[in-house]
């Protein structure tokens, strides 16, 4: 069976010029917004000491659960409040201290006109992203945030298309900017996102991820060769490290290491070899509070790699860190 490759380009110019409407209709709504209103949005939202309830119907519901999401993990505590479950209880989360975003392409959605007497009541600040400036929602809000477009990307004008993607291009731009308002940090992000990677890198530290000696043994640097044997294969890393009676570091003794060294070694001294022949003294080390992406670095942006790295504090030895350790927590 012959499969046809042939590709209509119309098919590919008709996605071009809707990809085209819309962002055009993006940069239609920055121009069409007003300076005053976005700075109040902005204040309220930044002086507000409770949440940010976010409302919407339909398609316009779909947005809010993302501007909520948005707004949660870029520091500022935010839920989607669906209008219907409002009216029957939920309306008992809402606090004094919150802030209502609501939007509405139409501004006379039924489920949220009926939710304005309430946040009314609970002396809630509403900022709304309207569709419609002259509607009962524009005039019963705070802040008004123009989100008209010419036509929907819908070939019909029907379906909300353009005008969800430019009501969530301006609940992103007040996220972001609210953000740097904030001044949240790169480490303030990554609190919020400990699962990701960029959180991982900003929070994982050696500690975490580290072998204690308590898990692997240590040696003195007069260990014999049998006994630096032992010590490997007992504690399963690949590598011991050799402290003095104080506990401080000396040195590490990989496989390798080992290995190398009775390939050299006359057969005949063997017995006369200790940890102090075998090891690499000065190590590269690592703090047990260095970030786990920053031991990584150290492990490979080197001229020779290394996969296993002692752990250092004040300069006594507390364990081993392994690159194999780094790589599988998802760095």
């Amino acid at each position: 069976m012959v499969l046809n490759t042939t590709i209509d380009t119309n098919y590919y110019l008709k996605v071009v010029d809707l990809l085209k409407l819309e962002a055009d209709a993006i940069a239609k709504a920055a121009i069409r917004l007003e300076a005053q209103q976005v700075d109040k949005a902005i204040n309220i939202l930044h002086k507000s000491s409770g949440k940010v309830i976010v409302a919407g119907v339909g398609k316009s519901g779909l947005i809010g659960r993302k501007i909520a999401a948005t707004l949660t993990s870029t520091g500022t505590g935010a839920f989607y409040l669906h209008p219907a479950d409002a009216l029957h209880g939920d309306l008992g989360i809402v606090c004094p201290n919150d802030v209502a975003v609501i939007l509405s392409n139409s501004g006379e959605t039924d489920e949220l006109v009926t939710m304005l007497p309430h946040f009314k009541h609970r002396q809630i600040p509403i900022i709304a992203i309207l569709g419609n400036l002259n509607s009962t929602l524009a005039r019963n809000a705070d802040v008004v945030l123009d989100a008209s477009v010419d036509k929907e990307a819908c070939p019909l004008n029907l379906a909300p298309t353009t005008s969800t993607t430019v009501a969530l291009a301006i609940g992103d731009a007040l996220a972001m900017a609210l953000m740097q308002v904030k001044q949240l940090t790169p480490e303030d992000f990554a609190l919020n996102h400990p699962a990701g990677r960029l959180g991982k890198r900003l929070t994982l530290r050696v500690i975490d991820l580290m072998h204690k000696e308590s898990e692997n043994p240590i040696i003195l640097s007069t260990a014999s060769w049998l006994e630096v044997i032992t010590a490997i294969s007992k504690g399963g890393l690949g590598a011991v490290n050799v402290v003095n009676n104080d506990g401080r570091l000396l040195g590490i003794i990989t496989d390798g290491d080992l290995r190398r060294t009775l390939q050299k070694t006359d057969p005949t001294k063997l017995e006369n070899l200790t940890g102090d022949a075998i090891m690499t003294k000065n190590p590269t080390t690592v703090s047990p509070y260095c970030l786990a992406y920053e031991a990584l670095q150290l492990m490979e942006n080197r001229p020779s790699q290394i996969s296993v790295m002692p752990v250092v504090d004040e300069g006594i030895c507390l364990g081993l860190i392994r690159l194999h350790d780094i790589v599988r927590s998802g760095l």
